[in-house]
């Protein structure tokens, strides 16, 4: 089968831009408006998209260091929210956000098993090494954990959720109300884990679903989470502004799947992608300069401040002035190199900085029309640096019906992209393969030796 483009849509509804809850097009309510999410979720769906994927915090970032803008202060918990658009949808993959950080194996495992049987297996899980000193307040910590330690306890918390989803074999209820026998108890497995971090015995109280297992899906690009994504990672969000650098994380991924004997072609790598697209190449301009006008120099800077890892306080500044130097963090390493990099490669100041990362905060910003857009995404996936992308609409809901009425049918017309969904579950999707529980690949080892 041809290889296609595959999309995520990361629809927050409070919007990407840090401004965008101000345009006159987005809801100012939209980071609580169910009916706002249940839109989105239609609206991708109708474009065709794999999955709405959802970023999450866990502390409520208030002033100087607040990533996200004003409209992410409060929202909702994604697999709470998820669970309740999954009915209104058919064929939409959901990939929400939990930590390995703060949560425990079990309700992880739990949670994501039920959202993947509630959406009748079009559920994934992103994993995240939650930072931030704030969001460690609120788990019992004066401070957050160093960065290796949090990605040490990330790899054994996925092994320990991996275990769990595997307590049950796909066949293991048989339900025959004549017999009597509900489950067959020979196909009930317990995790039985005992680690550095985690001590778990099991087995989940949640059955398997139609895809087998949520998608492990997980964003990390410093060496520890290079690591980590190669090793447990169906998917991969990264962020990259230029095509060479994309190719190096996407060739070095490959690279270190398949020395972890894992199938290169089962690792998708989808970077982040924030289009602003017009009709023409001047209104898309014209919509750029519009939503970019609505952002408070206050809000810019505290988008920097938490961008740079927290360890950098931009107030009080000259805003015409060069961004100066951060201290190392052990919060999110990668993007605060990545902050650095943008505004040395283009001499930004530290006003001209926050301007350009206020919609996509390190990911590709292209502002153009559909084709030259549907240019971009075709020379990345074409040359070794995309699998597909996880596009950012910059506000809600026009940034996404411009995407999908204008790049979606290009993208089509070139051959790259579905015009129908190719099946029910998230994985059949994605093309990625059922994972065939490992107790039942090791009942039938044993039964072809004897």
């Amino acid at each position: 089968m041809t290889r296609k483009i595959r999309l995520g849509a990361f629809l927050p509804g409070g919007g990407q831009h840090i401004a965008s809850w101000r345009h006159p097009d987005q809801p100012a309510d939209g980071a609580v408006s169910f009916e706002f999410h249940k839109q989105l979720a239609q609206t991708a769906e109708r474009g065709l998209f794999d999955a709405y994927f959802l970023a999450d915090g866990l502390a409520t970032s208030i002033g100087g260091t607040s990533e996200g803008g004003p409209a992410r202060v409060a929202g909702f918990e994604p697999v709470t929210l998820f669970a309740a658009l999954a009915p209104l949808t058919t064929h939409l993959g959901f990939i929400a956000t939990a930590s390995t950080t703060y949560e425990e194996p079990f309700n992880t495992a739990r949670k994501f098993a039920s959202l993947d049987l509630i959406s009748q297996g079009r559920a994934g899980w992103n994993v995240v090494t939650t930072a931030t000193e704030a969001a460690a307040r609120n788990f019992n910590l004066d401070q957050q954990h160093p960065h290796a330690f949090r990605y040490r306890r990330a790899a054994e918390h996925i092994e320990v959720v991996r275990k769990l989803w595997e307590s049950f074999e796909d066949d293991a209820f048989i339900r025959d109300k004549d017999s009597g026998e509900f489950l067959d108890h020979d196909k009930l497995h317990p995790a039985d884990h005992r680690g550095e971090h985690f001590k778990v015995a099991g087995p989940l109280n949640v059955s398997r679903s139609p895809q087998g297992h949520p998608v492990i899906v997980q964003a990390g690009q410093s060496e520890d989470g290079r690591a980590l994504a190669a090793a447990s990672a169906e998917v991969i969000f990264t962020a990259h502004q230029r095509l060479d650098t994309a190719q190096e994380f996407y060739r070095d991924i490959k690279r270190r799947a398949a020395a972890n004997g894992r199938d290169p072609d089962h690792v998708l790598v989808m970077p982040g992608v924030s289009p602003f697209v017009g009709r023409t190449e001047d209104e898309a301009r014209e919509k750029y300069e519009a939503l970019t006008s609505l952002i408070r120099d206050k809000d810019g800077v505290a988008l920097l401040n938490g961008l740079c890892g927290g360890t950098l306080d931009l107030t009080g500044y000259d805003l015409d002035a060069p961004l100066p130097p951060a201290p190392p963090t052990e919060g999110m390493k990668s993007r605060q190199a990545l902050i650095r990099q943008i505004a040395d490669e283009n001499n930004f100041t530290i006003r001209e900085l926050f301007r350009w990362i206020a919609s996509a905060r390190g990911h590709y910003t292209i502002v153009g029309s559909a084709t030259r857009i549907a240019d971009m995404l075709q020379e990345w996936f074409e040359n070794e640096a995309a699998d597909g992308f996880n596009i950012l609409p910059p506000w809600l809901p026009t940034g996404l019906e411009d995407f999908v009425d204008l790049v979606i049918p290009e993208l089509q017309r070139r051959g790259l992209f579905r015009t129908g969904y190719e099946g029910r579950t998230l994985r059949e999707n994605l093309g990625l393969p059922f994972p065939v529980n490992s107790h039942t690949l090791a009942r039938a080892a044993a039964q072809a030796a004897e």
